[in-house]
């Protein structure tokens, strides 16, 4: 059985998102160092902004319907998976727990869980209601 044809444009359009979203990532992660043992604030921030943007954009597509076939692979998987840093934060409860911090890096595990889920549908919920609200004043 031959091997299935592989998706060229797809993967150049996660790979050019993914490079753009790590950019991202990797920029605000410069620009606002944590000291160790504290709160890993810029990746939390990082990962729920991301997950905000997750739940706008899969709600965008969903609700629009008809988009170009590499918009969610691109920004979706790509742009916001370079950009989102779930492995990062593993890390950084280890960090914060190997510095003598436990409770931190539990109130970091738990805290980033909940608040990007929340982020996720608070996304979708708000699109939603902004799309109808566009809809509404069209003719």
């Amino acid at each position: 059985m031959p091997a299935p044809p592989v998706p060229w444009a797809t993967l150049a359009a996660i790979s050019a998102g993914g490079v753009l979203g790590a950019l991202a990532r990797f920029g605000l992660g410069l620009a606002f160092p944590v000291a160790p043992g504290g709160f890993p604030w810029t990746t939390f921030a990082i990962n729920v902004t991301g997950c905000l943007l997750i739940g706008i954009l899969m709600t965008t597509i969903g609700e629009l319907g008809q988009v170009h076939r590499l918009l969610r692979p691109f920004f979706g998987t790509g742009v916001l998976g370079g950009f989102t840093t779930f492995s990062g934060y593993v890390v950084d409860i280890g960090r914060t727990a190997a510095s003598g911090e436990p409770v931190t890096a539990l109130a970091y595990l738990a805290g980033t869980v909940v608040c990007a889920v929340l982020a996720v549908y608070a996304g979708a919920v708000l699109t939603r209601a902004a799309l109808r609200v566009i809809r509404a004043g069209r003719p």
